[in-house]
């Protein structure tokens, strides 16, 4: 076997020993990289057996501990908040921030089911356009005026057509809509139509006109209006009934492209995974189980890279032999070690979604609830 520098007992870090230097300088990463260093070696069989790696290895595993802790965390994280963080700001770091869950998103969701609801919110453009309706003429094209000022193959959606009705007031005198003067049938009588001679008002709030006006007009729209249209092929409008006089009608559309388009401009905001602003945890800052699982993930990585190195060699010759070296081991039980720990901090961190955590409370209140029924009532003596 070609001549391997081996353990030599003890180490000293300073910083730069590491890869990226991510932690270099925290006191406390300082203090524990020696430890974790001596720790890794003994566990693997110092000063029985010979370990075949030097202080900087061993700072490398430390350093990728910390690294896969914090990325699996993090990971957790934005899974369990990426519906809140979607669209909001890359500019401050996460790291030790409390993702407060709100309707942000929700929000966001809605308004397009209200573009389409018209009226009920939405936030794409409605364009608005107009058609100089004739006396006579029922058929209009509205593309044509529409169309003329798109360029290619863009187009429209028409959403709302403002076609001409009689005001309310013209028949809140109808003998047929009812005022409760009780004087409606004499008025065609006397050749004044569905208008008021003036001379029945009653002293009535004023919200009572406005009642009856909005009472009128809600018939109009669900029962007997003779006003309205019908719209072929998000195109051809025919109008009921066939005009009489000439006027403008007044129409609002959506531009396909933008009722119709997936893409929202979030520049500077959170679009994906990718671009959630965690960066590397902070060392000191990580509790005693979470420095646990990193120094036992630290050992599995330092396996891996043990036996990767004895691999290298299988064999190396004594007296009178060839002894195998124990590099298949090494990296099985590496390979063995390193996803138990992935399984184990998964499940754990998965015991602290939100879900969880309501599942939880609301099982403690179902059961201290059950208990509070077996507490007797005491007696009163009056």
């Amino acid at each position: 076997m070609a001549n391997i520098s081996i353990w030599p007992g003890s180490s000293s870090f300073f910083p730069g020993d590491t890869p990226f230097g991510f932690y270099d300088t925290d006191t406390q990463f300082q203090s524990d990289a020696d430890k974790v260093a001596d720790w890794c070696v003994r566990r693997m069989g110092y000063p029985l057996v010979d370990i075949e790696l030097q202080a900087i290895n061993l700072f490398t595993c430390f350093e990728e501990a910390i690294n896969e802790y914090g990325s699996q965390l993090y990971h957790f994280q934005i899974i369990n908040s990426f519906h809140t963080l979607e669209g909001t700001s890359t500019g401050s770091k996460l790291n030790d921030s409390i993702i407060a869950p709100n309707l942000g998103n929700t929000i966001n969701i809605a308004e397009q089911y209200g573009s389409q609801a018209d009226g009920a919110g939405g936030n794409y453009k409605i364009e608005s356009g107009s058609i100089t309706v004739k006396a006579g003429q029922q058929r209009y094209d509205l593309m044509t005026d529409v169309l003329s000022s798109l360029s290619g193959s863009e187009a429209a959606y028409i959403k709302r057509i403002y076609h001409y009705a009689p005001a309310a007031i013209n028949r809140y005198f109808d003998p047929y809509a009812g005022t409760g003067t009780g004087i409606q049938s004499l008025m065609q009588s006397f050749g004044f139509g569905n208008m008021s001679p003036g001379v029945n008002f009653m002293m009535m709030p004023m919200y009572f006109d406005v009642l009856k006006l909005q009472a009128i007009e809600l018939n109009d729209a669900i029962r007997k209006s003779a006003y309205h249209f019908d719209l072929e092929d998000n195109r051809y409008l025919k109008l009921f009934p066939i005009p009489k006089q000439s006027y403008k009608l007044h129409y609002e559309y959506v531009l396909k492209s933008v009722a119709n388009n997936p893409v929202k401009d979030t520049t500077g905001g959170i679009t994906n995974l990718s671009n959630v602003p965690y960066t590397h945890p902070t060392y000191k800052l990580i509790n005693e189980p979470g420095r646990q699982w990193i120094r036992r993930y630290a050992l599995a990585l330092a396996k891996e890279m043990l036996g990767s190195v004895r691999g290298k060699y299988q064999s190396v010759p004594i007296p009178g032999a060839d002894t195998t070296l124990d590099f298949a081991r090494l990296l099985s039980e590496a390979s063995a070690e390193k996803t138990a720990l992935i399984e184990e901090l998964k499940t754990f961190l998965d015991e602290t979604t939100r879900v969880k955590q309501l599942e939880r409370q609301n099982q403690e209140a179902q059961l201290t609830q059950e208990t509070f029924y077996k507490v007797p009532y005491p007696i009163y003596i009056g």
